[in-house]
This record gives structure tokens, C-alpha cells and sequence, in this order.
């Protein structure tokens, strides 16, 4: 089976190295992404546009728009990207230079860090990046649920939020990462209800292959994503992604093909994100 790790990181963040280093224990760069894609089976991932400039890290008030890659000059062949947004720098010419990005065939969607960034996803200085979005046909992702900085403000990014930017734009189809967890019921609302709109199932651990294994024999820790999984009815509606570096790549592949029944695996590892990343098809041999 093909595989699409369709949220993942490759950008040079301090947070992101820590926690390659000493909690995921697994190696944060070119050689080992290609790696572990090639040992794991991934043919494609969609890294998520992230910068920093500021001591402190992100999210950084800094930051350009948009957002791209930057971990290493050498980019994997297999790696695109979903070009980041930072709402402080939304002005005319962040736009006009937004608007260039997206179109280089690398630039498969746009990333918005709700949680980060102290603006609901439905405000209105982000209004001109899903014009954008629907002129290219885009898809536009959204941080969801648990913010990795405690200088996050959650309220920003809980899933409920997003259903009246789904209904605003019907003609833009919306990925919710990391299914809103820890809010995952109310995600699944909102997935269920709006037809454009999606989820992955990204970042619902962080750690090695053990700590995965912990979590997923835990007798109530996952009760909350079972409920809401069933609730959706749908699985079609979600993707296949990992978050890495947070985790690494085969053990969590073989934790979210136990939670989701085989009949589906090939939509959600691989077939929705080719539908709602269209871009994406140039990639895949």
C-alpha cells in the first residue's frame, strides 16, 4: 500500500530539534526523512510552512508570509509543502508575494496556525487567503486542538471554530489537523456536518515506538478518538499524517492502521489526500 504522510515538518525550529533529540529520539534531518519514508513505505509528505526568527521561537510574531521549508538546503524529492501564514504580515505585498508561492508546483496548499496566532479562523484578515485558495483550488489547512507552546491560546484553535469558515466557503475544502485533540468529538461534528471539510489524524502522540505502544494499550487514553472516529461515520473524511519529527514514521503508521478498519486504509493513507491536494498528483508515480 502507498502511503501519504500528509502533515509533517521540515523547517529549522528549535522545539522541533529538542524534541527529535529527547523525546522522539529520532534523527531531524535530509538523511533521516528520506530514510524513513523509504524504509516505511511513504511516497509523499506534505510538510506544513513553518519559520522562526525570535530567541523565544514559535510562534513568531516575525515571521514572514508566506511560510516556507527551510531545515535543510536540500530538499527531499518527496517532500512539497503548504505555504504558512502569519496574520501580522498579511499587508498588500505579503499577498502579491503569497499569491507567486502558490503557484510554484511544489506549493500544494496553505497552512493557517490557529492557537499560534491570536486570530479565529473565520476573521477577517484571513479572508484574502481563502480568495486565494478558492482561485487556485487550494485546500487550506488549520492548526487544531493542543497548541505545542505554552504561549498558545486555545480558545483560537478549537475545531467549533472552523464551521463557519466552512460554511463562509463552500468552494474550498479544509483540512482540521490533528483532528482538533483533544476536542475531537466536536471536530468530528464539524467534519461530519460541512462536505469541504476534512481532518488528519497527525501529532496524537509525541514520542519513540514505545511511548506510542503506551498510549495506544492504555485502556481510556484513546476512548475520546474511537468515539469520535465512530461518531464521524465517515472515514473517507480523514487523512493519514505524522507530525514528524514528533514521532517517528512506521510505528505511527502501524498505530493509526489499528484504530482505523482495514476496508479504509487506502483512503485514509492515501486516497483523500490525493483528492483534497490535487497538486499533489504531479508527484506521484
Amino acid at each position: 500500500m502507498k502511503i501519504i504522510d500528509a502533515h509533517m515538518h521540515f523547517s529549522n525550529i528549535e522545539s522541533f530539534k529538542h524534541t527529535a533529540t529527547n523525546l522522539s529520539k529520532l534523527d531531524y534531518s535530509y538523511e533521516g526523512i528520506v530514510k524513513e519514508y523509504r524504509e516505511s513505505g511513504v511516497v509523499l509528505g506534505i510538510a506544513m510552512g513553518l519559520t522562526e526568527k525570535e530567541v523565544e521561537g514559535f510562534p513568531d510574531p516575525l515571521a514572514p508570509t508566506p511560510m516556507g521549508i527551510d531545515l535543510d538546503k536540500q530538499i527531499p524529492e518527496n517532500v512539497v509543502y503548504c505555504a504558512g501564514i502569519n496574520p501580522y504580515h498579511l499587508g498588500e505585498s505579503e499577498l502579491i508575494q503569497l499569491e507567486e508561492t502558490v503557484q510554484r508546483p511544489e506549493v500544494v496548499g496553505i497552512k493557517i496556525y490557529l492557537g499560534y496566532y491570536p486570530y479565529f479562523a473565520y476573521d477577517e484578515v484571513y479572508q484574502p487567503v481563502y480568495k486565494l485558495a478558492a482561485k487556485y483550488g487550494l485546500p487550506v489547512v488549520f492548526h487544531t486542538g493542543d497548541t505545542y507552546s505554552e504561549r498558545g491560546l486555545l480558545k483560537y484553535s478549537h475545531p467549533l471554530t472552523l464551521d463557519e469558515v466552512a460554511v463562509m466557503h463552500r468552494d474550498v475544502n479544509f483540512m482540521m489537523a490533528h483532528f482538533g485533540d483533544p476536542w475531537t468529538l466536536d471536530g468530528a461534528e464539524v467534519v461530519y456536518k460541512n462536505r469541504n471539510m476534512y481532518a488528519d489524524l497527525s501529532g496524537l502522540v509525541v514520542g519513540t515506538s514505545e511511548d506510542i505502544t503506551r498510549y495506544k494499550d492504555s485502556p481510556r487514553f484513546f476512548n475520546h478518538l474511537r468515539h469520535a472516529l465512530t461518531f464521524t461515520d465517515n472515514y473517507e473524511k480523514f487523512l493519514f499524517g505524522t507530525d514528524w519529527p514528533l514521532v517517528p514514521v512506521e510505528p505511527y503508521i502501524d498505530f493509526i492502521k489499528e484504530i482505523i478498519p482495514e476496508e479504509y486504509h487506502e483512503d485514509v493513507f492515501y486516497n483523500t489526500a490525493v483528492k483534497i491536494f490535487p497538486k499533489i498528483k504531479a508527484y506521484l508515480k
